[in-house]
């Protein structure tokens, strides 16, 4: 027997010995724990589920988010260099530059509190307490002129908060919707087959301007 074979086998009696109570059908691994789930099962929907006890102020939240978040996102969120803008923005999604903030473009709530307290701080993901998780997003409403500077946020106010722009999303009835056929979506006179006849840089349709005046010549 190869010093590589003899190395695997002892490996695999290694490891069916170690767990043999539940290793399950390739005898490797274990089931997690009770607690092992508890710690990754963080996860907080639109509804509110998964939403942990706990609290947080404006006033607390401001406080936490210069210390731990005004590096990156700005003092008022608007967003230090490339990094994300938090706050501002409404009425600006039909714009030529929409800024995509809570405020303006988010559809839930949840989204952020899921995303607060599963990934940031950037660097120090998962360090934030679900109070400083509510009040960081306390002091984020706040700033998007949602709720006043005496709010508190809490597990049982949280699904009273609606984003504005929650009505512009929709539900995708993906995959349960069929999809038509190309024969149900031509209207009349359809081809077997479609061809390019021509490119965007030949047909010269890209917009040219001072700084670009060439843009689009091929």
């Amino acid at each position: 027997m190869s010093r590589f074979l003899k190395l695997a086998v002892a490996i695999l009696t290694c490891s069916v010995w170690a767990f043999p109570a539940d290793a399950g059908k390739f005898s490797l691994g274990r089931k997690a724990t009770t607690e092992e789930v508890k710690a990754w099962d963080i996860d907080v929907r639109p509804d509110g589920q998964g939403l942990p006890e706990g609290n947080g102020s404006v006033s607390e939240g401001e406080e936490l988010f210069q210390e731990r978040c005004a590096a990156c996102h700005g003092e008022f969120g608007e967003g230090i260099d490339r990094w994300p803008v938090l706050a501002g923005g409404q009425d600006s999604l039909k714009s030529e530059r929409p800024e995509k903030t809570i405020g303006s473009y988010w559809p839930y709530l949840s989204t952020a509190y899921d995303y607060i307290y599963r990934a940031m701080p950037f660097g120090d993901a998962q360090s934030l307490s679900t109070d400083e998780t509510y009040a960081i997003l306390a002091y984020l409403l706040h700033m998007n002129d949602l709720v006043d500077e005496k709010f508190e946020l809490n597990k049982s106010n949280f699904t009273s908060i609606r984003l504005p722009n929650e009505k512009n999303f929709v539900d995708d009835p993906r995959p349960d919707t069929p999809r038509p056929s190309i024969a149900k979506l031509c209207m009349k006179n359809c081809k077997a087959e479609a061809k390019i006849t021509k490119r965007a840089r030949i047909i010269d349709v890209t917009p040219t301007d001072k700084k670009n005046p060439t843009a689009g010549i091929d």
